[in-house]
């Protein structure tokens, strides 16, 4: 007998992260067909994630790269349909809250093929950012919701979403416990000339932050000032602003701006830094595993239980905000629980049984 197969739909540096973490017990109890929409295409933020992770090449590589919201999604769409029927997927799954998320979801969802969500449930509530519409829209369609954390299935019982919804973890968390080794750390550490806790490490991408001139002059600006070396990797479209706005000459002397790094190279530099400084959503997550304050440069944050434990601070793009939290980090009290480090086998193993229960 054939297996069920799932359509995996992934476009950007987490979701292959999240995809990594699923895909091998994924596969081992079902048919995997593998799409990357090309929204990340920078080789550092695309490809060495492949290679570092060890995830399988994508059977569909769309090749979107870049552009405005609608036209991502709308070639997105096209593609993810095509793929649906052409591999006969009996089950979408999707990752996150990026325009690949909403593709992979909404084309599944009008083929009427059920969708899974992982990391279901998060909510900033601030529908001014494109993410919180992906994440309402996806949850309100999906068939399977697996959660990260216990607020994550609030917000949706908040919704009235209930059926199908499964706690269990974070996968992000299930591949940072069992990737980093002292011996990795040193050698990251040692690349970039710091050490643990001398330093700290900053992230900037979101064009609330990137596309605007004063937003990154004033972050740029509390960055010279704070007294201690920064490992800056710089994301295309940071980069391409610095050089837009003039602003290279606005980067300190103690601050490193470099390439992106990947996945354990970030990972350690969250790990051993002074303070996370970012307008990632997935760091903020990061930071708090391994109990490193984040100061994060947004007014609002979906993971609100990195707010609530005092390990998180937004002060958006206000470098005196900034500066005061770097020179005064937060620092909270019990960490918030983000599972056992099983969560990939949950979740493959319940769309196992969700298969099997359709199939019956």
């Amino acid at each position: 007998m054939s297996r069920p197969t799932v359509l995996t739909v992934v476009g950007n540096r987490p979701q292959y992260i999240k995809c990594a973490v699923v895909s091998g017990p994924l596969r081992s109890r079902l048919d995997e067909v593998l799409l990357d929409t090309g929204q990340h295409y920078d080789r550092e933020l695309a490809a060495v994630f492949f290679e570092q992770l060890d995830l399988p090449e994508p059977d569909v590589t769309l090749g979107v790269g870049s552009g405005s919201h609608a036209e991502q999604t709308a070639v997105m769409l096209e593609g993810v349909e095509a793929a649906l029927q052409t591999s006969a997927a009996d089950l979408a799954l999707v990752y996150g809250d990026t325009n690949s998320t909403l593709a992979g979801a909404l084309a599944a969802a009008k083929l009427n093929v059920p969708v899974a969500h992982v990391e279901a449930g998060l909510r900033s509530f601030d529908r001014r950012m494109p993410e919180e519409i992906n994440r309402v829209l996806v949850d309100h369609v999906a068939a399977l919701l697996f959660c990260p954390t216990v607020t994550a299935v609030a917000n949706l019982r908040r919704e009235g979403v209930t059926e199908g919804v499964h706690e269990v973890g974070d996968v992000m968390f299930d591949l940072a416990v069992r990737m980093l080794t002292p011996e990795r750390e040193a050698d990251v550490l040692a690349r970039f000339g710091v050490a643990p806790q001398a330093y700290f490490y900053v992230t900037v991408h979101r064009p609330s932050n990137a596309d605007d001139r004063e937003h990154l002059a004033s972050i740029l600006a509390a960055l010279a000032a704070c007294g201690r070396p920064v490992v800056f990797p710089a994301h295309p479209r940071t980069r391409a602003s610095l050089e837009r706005f003039d602003l290279l000459e606005a980067v300190g002397d103690n601050v490193r701006l470099g390439e992106p790094v990947g996945y354990i190279q970030s990972l350690s530099l969250i790990k051993n830094a002074r303070v996370v400084a970012t307008d990632s959503g997935g760091m903020q997550k990061e930071a708090c595993f391994f109990g490193v304050p984040c100061v994060t440069l947004r007014d609002t944050s979906e993971w609100v239980e990195t707010l609530e434990s005092g390990w998180n601070v937004l002060v958006g793009a206000d470098g005196d905000a900034l500066a005061r939290a770097l020179a005064d980090p937060p620092r909270g009290g019990q960490r918030p629980s983000y599972g056992s480090g099983d969560a990939g086998e949950r979740v493959a193993a319940t769309i196992a049984d969700f298969l099997a229960g359709k199939a019956a």
